[in-house]
Formats: C-alpha cells, sequence, structure tokens
C-alpha cells in the first residue's frame, strides 16, 4: 500500500527488512495544493433530462435525505392504508360481479406493494386508454430502463407509484372512477370544522368597504384583506394527507388556525417572501379591466376550500374576472383535487350535514357561499379543468415540450398560482440546487420560454428542495438549529417569476 502525505518523510530503519514495507509514504510537498472544484452545476440545458435534473437529483436511496423516508417508509404506509380502505369497500358489496371485479383491483395493488417493498424495475403503464399512457411509457423508455423505485429520481418515482395505483382500478370492468383516498379526504374535511366557519362567518355575504373610505383607504384595505387572504391560501396547504396520515384533529386545528395574530406570527416563517410583488401584480390586473387568473391546484378538503374563499375575495373585489382551476384526472398523492373533490365541496357546502355541531348560523353561512360559489361557475367566471399532464411523472420544465397546448393555454392566464409541495418539486425540478438559486432560473422554461406567463408558488415546505432564499447561510442555519425543518411544514415561501408575458410562444 502507498500513502501520499504532503511534506512526509518516511523514517530511516536501521535493522534489515526481513519483508516488503507495508507501506510506503511519498512527500507531496512541491506539488500543487488541492483545488476546491465544485461539481458542473447546474448542468447546461441541453444535458437536463428527467433523469438528469439541473442539480443532483434526490433518490430513494439518498439516506439523508426524505426521499429515501418517502420511498422506504410512507409509500408502502399509505398504500397499505390504500388497501385496507379498500377491503371496507369490498365487504360493503353485494354484487357477485362487482366484488370478484374489486377483489381484482385489490390483488393488483398487492402486487405493486410487492414491486415497491421489494424495489422492482419500473415497467411500462399497461394501456388503460387514459391519455397519459403514451407520456408515461415515452419517459420510461427513453430515460428510465433498468431503473427501480430507489434509483430513479425520487419525483418520478413517486408519482409512478400514484400511476400504478390508479391502473390497478382503470382496468377494471366497475372500478375506474373509484377513489380510494375519498373517505380520507372527507374526513379531513369534517373535522376542520373551526376553521371552515371562521371564514364562512367572514364571507357569507358578498365584501363590501365600510362606508366614507377613500379611495386611498380602500386600496388600502383591499391590500391588507389580500395579504391575509393570500396568507390563508398558503398555510391551508399544510393538511397535506400523505403527510399527516395520523395527526390528531388538535393539530389539525392548530395547522389550520386562521386568526390575525396566527397569521401575523407566522408571516415571518415565510422564507422567500415577495407578497408584496404579488399584490403589485394582482392590482395591475384590475387597472388593466380585470384578468384572468389560474390556480393549479393542491390538497382537496381545507385547502381547496381555503383556495376558493381567496378566489372569491379576487372576484368580487375586481382583481381578477375570471379564475381557472386545474385539478387531477384521477386519484393521485393522497389528497390531490379532483373533479369529484371539488363537486363533493361545492354540494356539501350547499346542501351537506358534514358538522353536526355546527349551529343554523353557521351552516347557513356555509351555504351561501356555497350557492355563490356555484353561480360562478354558471356565469363563466370559474372554470374547473383538468388536463392529463398534471398526471405525469414529468416536471414542469417539460411542460414546454411535452404538453404544448397546456404551454399555450397557461400563457394567455395574467398569473398562474401554483399551490402545494408536489407543484412547488415540478416547477423546481426537485433537485439539490443551493437554496440562494434565484427561483425564476430555478422553474427554467417556465420563467425563460418566450410568452411564459407571471408563475408564483405558493409552498409550505414539506421536501428537500428549497430555493427563492436571500441567502445559503440562512439554510445552513436551519439545518443547525432545527434538523427536519425542511418537512416540518414550519416554514413556507411565495415567490414570484415575472415570466415572458406577452411574447408570442414558440415551438422547436
Amino acid at each position: 500500500m502507498t500513502s501520499l502525505q504532503p511534506n512526509a518523510v518516511a523514517p530511516p530503519s536501521s535493522e534489515p527488512s526481513q519483508s516488503p514495507p507495508s507501506k510506503v509514504t511519498l512527500s507531496l510537498g512541491h506539488l500543487p495544493k488541492k483545488q476546491d472544484i465544485k461539481g458542473p452545476w447546474p448542468r447546461t440545458p441541453s444535458r437536463v433530462d428527467p433523469n438528469n435534473p439541473p442539480w443532483p437529483a434526490y433518490r430513494g436511496y439518498h439516506e439523508y435525505s426524505f426521499a429515501h423516508a418517502t420511498m422506504g417508509v410512507r409509500l408502502p404506509t399509505i398504500l397499505g392504508k390504500a388497501i385496507e380502505d379498500t377491503m371496507k369497500t369490498l365487504n360493503e358489496q353485494s354484487s357477485e360481479e362487482q366484488v370478484t371485479d374489486l377483489l381484482a383491483c385489490i390483488e393488483r395493488m398487492d402486487g405493486l406493494m410487492t414491486d415497491l417493498s421489494g424495489n422492482a424495475k419500473l415497467r411500462p403503464i399497461i394501456d388503460d386508454a387514459e391519455a397519459d399512457v403514451a407520456l408515461w411509457n415515452k419517459a420510461i423508455a427513453k430515460y428510465f430502463q433498468g431503473k427501480d423505485f430507489m434509483s430513479a429520481p425520487w419525483l418520478f418515482a413517486e408519482a409512478y407509484k400514484y400511476r400504478r395505483l390508479r391502473e390497478a382500478f382503470s382496468v377494471s370492468k366497475y372500478w375506474k372512477d373509484y377513489d380510494v383516498f375519498f373517505r380520507q379526504k372527507c374526513d379531513t374535511f369534517s373535522r376542520s370544522a373551526d376553521a371552515v366557519f371562521e371564514l364562512s362567518m367572514r364571507f357569507a355575504e358578498p365584501f363590501k368597504h365600510s362606508g366614507n373610505l377613500s379611495d386611498a383607504e380602500k386600496l388600502e384595505a383591499e391590500r391588507l384583506m389580500f395579504l391575509e387572504l393570500t396568507q390563508i391560501c398558503l398555510w391551508g396547504n399544510s393538511t397535506d394527507l400523505s403527510l399527516l396520515i395520523n395527526m390528531t384533529e388538535e393539530q389539525i386545528k392548530s395547522l389550520q388556525s386562521t386568526g390575525g395574530d396566527h397569521l401575523a406570527a407566522t408571516e415571518k416563517n415565510i422564507l422567500g417572501n415577495h407578497l408584496p410583488q404579488l399584490w403589485e401584480t394582482v392590482k395591475e390586473l384590475r387597472a388593466k379591466t380585470g384578468g384572468r387568473i389560474d390556480f393549479v391546484l393542491d390538497n382537496a378538503g381545507f385547502e381547496l376550500y381555503c383556495d376558493c374563499v381567496y378566489a372569491d375575495f379576487l372576484i368580487q373585489s375586481g382583481l381578477a374576472k375570471q379564475i381557472r382551476f386545474h385539478g387531477k384526472r384521477y386519484p393521485w398523492f393522497v389528497s390531490d383535487v379532483t373533479k369529484k373533490d371539488w363537486e363533493w365541496l361545492l354540494n356539501t357546502m350547499v346542501y351537506g350535514y358534514l358538522f353536526p355541531k355546527a349551529t343554523e348560523q353557521e351552516r347557513e353561512s356555509l351555504r351561501r357561499m356555497g350557492v355563490r360559489w356555484k353561480q360562478y361557475e354558471k356565469e363563466g367566471k370559474w372554470v374547473y379543468e383538468q388536463h392529463p399532464f398534471w398526471c405525469t411523472g414529468y416536471t414542469f420544465w417539460e411542460l414546454h415540450g411535452e404538453a404544448p397546448d397546456l404551454f399555450l393555454h397557461l400563457s394567455r392566464s395574467d398569473l398562474v398560482i401554483f399551490k402545494g409541495d408536489l407543484n412547488h418539486r415540478k416547477l423546481t425540478y426537485d433537485c439539490a440546487a443551493p437554496a440562494s438559486t434565484p427561483f425564476d432560473v430555478a422553474i427554467g422554461p417556465m420563467a425563460n420560454a418566450a410568452g411564459a406567463p407571471k408563475v408564483c408558488s405558493m409552498r409550505t415546505i414539506k421536501s428537500d428542495v428549497v430555493v427563492g432564499l436571500e441567502s445559503d447561510e440562512l439554510a445552513e442555519r436551519l439545518d443547525g438549529e432545527e434538523p427536519g425543518w425542511k418537512i416540518s411544514g414550519k416554514y413556507a415561501v411565495v415567490l414570484l417569476s415575472e415570466g415572458r408575458p406577452g411574447e408570442k410562444v414558440r415551438f422547436a
């Protein structure tokens, strides 16, 4: 063995050696000093692809990352609970054909559990007539041949697990539209009564200013209300079922607190804070006779309810003329919004009795809001959409190339608000970019492609990727003082990219 040490010289031996020395130490004192060589990051755009993000990807075998805990523990736990809930549904059936058909779905779920637990290689998606099959199998063939659940980038592997779960039902005869997570989503909203009525009792009646206010005072009142509602919309994202499976009712209430003092206290936890710029952006919309704002939705239930309260204010105040809501075509990441969740929320508000302890005044406040929101739908002021691209393993860096119709559609929006952690991960390629990386750099083509709309990410931080901070030192300090701060949901970002709106969209 040879050891290389600077300025070290082997001591002379006084006795003849009986055997070759096991170690020889050489002096390197006259060689150049070691260089602090940084990796080739970020990759140039031509070298970026789903398996090679701009900065190093998080992968399941990275034991230091949340990816490892997710792929090894969280996803099997979520899938196990989904199997248990499906068995409850099975026990409620009477038709033999439906029972045997659902039993086959459970067997496919068991097969997925075996693949997930055994770290199997990613196989192509079966053609189940979904519009995203070609996109999935193109990605697997082109970028992930031979990759398994742990070696593929965490974002793709996690999304693949949910697509396989969808496949377990989509190839069936009677259970194609079954939402294995629906009970959980309904249950979480039903336990959110305090926060739900805190908002409904304030916004049951249409918004209007107090009398005798000057124009400047009205604008300031709207600014303050906008900032508070933006925070409510932001922190409503704390209720993420994929992360809070075992949370108690009291813990949920704490997360959903919407009191003014609570909001003032939590604003200091918004580490990347573009709230002032966001207000200027929406204020300009109204100066141009209003405009269109898009929400790329995250969680159903209480978060969706907060999103709708926020969108209601944007319409009533004239800050927007139309709101377009983008949800998922099928159950996704446990609690993501589907059309069924959307319709359930509005109909429960108008017709339901979900909160048995509510007063008549509270029920009526919820009903009035629901009626108004349904009217927005009828008038085309609110539009719900569900593009297949949202349920793929691609990041939003690929949106321009893989879903040009969707990119063109979003380019016509005056502001696109991406809600939640998953959407933020997809915007930023879910990779280990430095925390000080500017948001418009981190989101790549969603900021720098011709015609890219203004983009805002509202996200409570629940995974490893963090960008848009003032300095790397802030993240390093939190690493030392609060291990786990990146997955706690205690901190958040509200980040804005100006994009390149108005330019002609071009495709290669």
